[in-house]
């Protein structure tokens, strides 16, 4: 295996390493962690080999002298996914986690090895069949739909069974009650039957599991850029700070395949990497993440806002964030469920682009997510149509865009919606379109907008007519981030007047702490 698997640390990065780590030996069959442990430390090895094997015991890949192991999960404090095996005796630097958070944000040239490397190691497992939990039911039952989407969301490496061409996942089945499937089988062997999310979570070790009831300074409802950026400014600068998440950390921008207009990344950053430095950097000021908790509903108060999130937990903050993001809009068509997560996609990345090599695929949008999912698509030889509503791509699309659908191969339809979906069991064969043309499809993915996820908030807020949150002037408030309620504030796309972009939103998110600390000393001085 090669690319991220064989990078190597330079002798200053060891001197480094050895700092904050210890010394230790291996002898040829140690396993220095297994699928299914709860955590391991970073691994970088001084001399001698080790061999990354799946739970079945292939081999994935060697690394050396001056090689490291980890991926994602180092960080995350996933479940592990895979096994180390010596099979050379072994001398080796071990940096507990904790350890290496705090040194990733002390040394630049380190951090960027190791988090690009950890990143594209995900990327890479992701690709790979028998890795991570294998989830086993009918794919056009809604619970396997929702269990799929959940652990594509969270970037997992994943297996999907079903029983109706795989006599095996038939077999484990046998016996269990409708509302027992679908199975899950979780890294290391244990069993979970039709899970929730958030039990699925915690089963995998993602995210912190919160008491009945939290006080805070500064709850932020929804980890997107603008979440995640209120979280490392708030919790640096003292603020106890909680974020929630109803589905994954990142929201929209940690699906990307890559943001090119970041301020500070000339040749671009994947969102999954500009999302997974953030959550790191916003842990190491202690601020908390949870996932999945999804917001139920918002109480005023004087000297705190009660706000009600499934699972029967209740946090109490003295300022609240709405940086809920917006929901994917789906098409309105029959059947379109039956689909989604087997055929329909509304996020393009390296699993997707496998999948899809050599196929007929068509993308819905006339964006410029749209534009570039298409050519991330046609690269990794997908035969892509880009389908649009518009007669002009110009009027939504920029023009550097417009340049790369050409010179990828891209073929562009306007003045096209698709009206119904064809095939069976979840595998699209054709679409049809609103001329009534039916054009061959196996692939849809859709990038149709997306509509604010605030139906939760009911009357206690000011919306407009689109259900997007008003601020400042708009909501009768002092502050431009403020909303009709003191104490409660909106950033990002969720808010009334935004600028849709990533970096914006991370601007809004860190504004929003000035405005909570002026809030909070208000409150004290009449208190």
């Amino acid at each position: 295996m090669i690319g991220p698997a064989t990078r190597v640390l330079s002798s200053s990065q060891f001197k480094t390493l050895a700092e904050h780590g210890e010394e230790r030996t291996a002898a040829v069959g140690d396993e220095l962690f297994k699928v299914g442990d709860a955590t391991y430390p970073f691994i970088a090895i001084i001399e001698g080999e080790v061999s990354i094997r799946d739970a079945a015991g292939n081999e994935i890949v060697r690394h050396g002298a001056a090689g490291f192991l980890g991926e994602m999960n180092l960080l995350s404090g996933q479940t592990v996914f895979l096994t180390a095996v010596v099979t050379e005796p072994m001398r080796y630097i071990a940096v507990d986690r904790e350890a290496l958070r705090k040194l990733l944000f002390d040394d630049g040239s380190l951090s960027d090895l190791l988090l690009s490397a950890f990143v594209q190691r995900r990327e890479m497992l992701q690709q790979l069949q028998g890795i991570g939990p294998e989830i086993i039911g009918p794919p056009h039952l809604e619970e396997t739909r929702r269990l799929v989407d959940f652990v594509k969301r969270f970037r997992l490496p994943h297996t999907r069974r079903d029983p109706g061409t795989d006599a095996d996942a038939a077999a484990l089945l046998e016996g269990l009650a409708e509302d027992e499937i679908p199975l899950v089988r979780l890294p290391g062997g244990p069993e979970l039957r039709r899970p929730s999310n958030g039990e699925l979570s915690r089963a995998l070790g993602i995210g912190l599991e919160l008491e009945p009831r939290e006080e805070v300074d500064l709850l932020v409802i929804g980890g997107g850029p603008a979440g995640l950026g209120a979280a490392v400014y708030g919790a640096s600068e003292g603020l106890d700070t909680l974020v929630v998440e109803s589905t994954v950390l990142g929201g929209q921008a940690g699906t990307s395949r890559r943001i090119e207009n970041y301020l500070g990344f000339p040749a671009g950053i994947s969102g999954t990497e500009l999302v997974s430095r953030a959550i790191t950097q916003a842990r190491k000021f202690t601020a908390r993440t949870a996932t999945p908790y999804r917001a139920l509903s918002l109480e005023p108060g004087e000297d705190r806002h009660t706000v009600k999130l499934d699972g029967d937990v209740e946090v109490a903050a003295k300022a609240v964030l709405l940086s809920t993001g917006a929901e994917y809009r789906r098409l309105p068509v029959d059947d379109l469920d039956e689909y989604e997560g087997f055929s329909v996609f509304y996020a393009a990345g390296p699993p997707e682009a496998q999948l899809c090599g050599a196929q007929r695929v068509g993308v819905v949008g006339g964006g410029n997510s749209a534009a570039q999912a298409a050519i991330w698509l046609a690269r990794g030889g997908a035969l892509v149509t880009l389908l649009h509503r518009r007669a002009d791509l110009r009027e939504t699309m920029s023009k550097y865009l417009i340049e790369d659908l050409d010179r990828y191969g891209v073929a562009i339809r306007d003045r096209s919606e698709v009206t119904a979906l064809h095939g069976d069991d979840g595998k699209l064969k054709a679409v049809t379109l609103s001329d009534s043309a039916e054009m061959p499809l196996s692939y849809l993915f859709l990038f149709l907008g997306a509509s604010p996820c605030t139906e939760w908030l009911g009357e206690c807020i000011a919306r407009d007519e689109k259900g997007i949150v008003l601020t400042g002037e708009e909501a009768g408030a002092d502050g431009l981030l403020e909303t009709s309620v003191p104490g409660v504030y909106a950033a990002g796309d969720v808010r009334s007047g935004s600028i849709k972009r990533c970096a914006t939103a991370v601007g809004e998110g860190a504004t929003v702490v000035r405005f909570v600390h002026e809030h909070l000393s208000a409150a004290a001085v009449s208190s």
